[in-house]
């Protein structure tokens, strides 16, 4: 189930520096598929598509901190870059200001996109 007015309540009431970051990558992810959907889980805005796929780490204030969910140890190939860590089930993605999420935009859609795929 879709909820992004409890999204959009917690984003209007979010104190960060990189508020604007924030919403411009929930745009790409919302936008990257259309099978992923949003809600407000661990304080958080998350994204799932039968599965939870990521959720922001708000109190992270230094840059917008993306974790993405891989269950059961199911990976996806991240050619370019985006993902990092190297923890059993999820990876990091970060972005440092508007630039930062322009220019990594088409890798976060491709991540989107593969994550999806491991999940069909």
């Amino acid at each position: 189930m879709n909820d992004t007015e409890k999204v959009d309540a917690l984003l209007r009431d979010l104190e960060h520096p990189l508020k604007p970051e924030i919403k411009a990558v929930r745009a790409i992810i919302m936008k990257a598929n259309k099978k992923i959907a949003e809600r407000v889980k661990w304080n958080a805005p998350s994204f799932f598509y039968k599965k939870d796929m990521a959720a922001f780490h708000t109190r992270a204030t230094q840059h917008v901190h993306l974790v993405f969910v891989f269950h059961d140890g199911a990976m996806i190939h991240d050619s370019d870059g985006l993902l990092e860590g190297d923890y059993k089930d999820w990876r990091m993605a970060y972005f440092k200001n508007m630039a930062d999420v322009k220019a990594k935009k088409k890798a976060l859609e491709k991540v989107v996109n593969e994550w999806v795929k491991l999940h069909e």
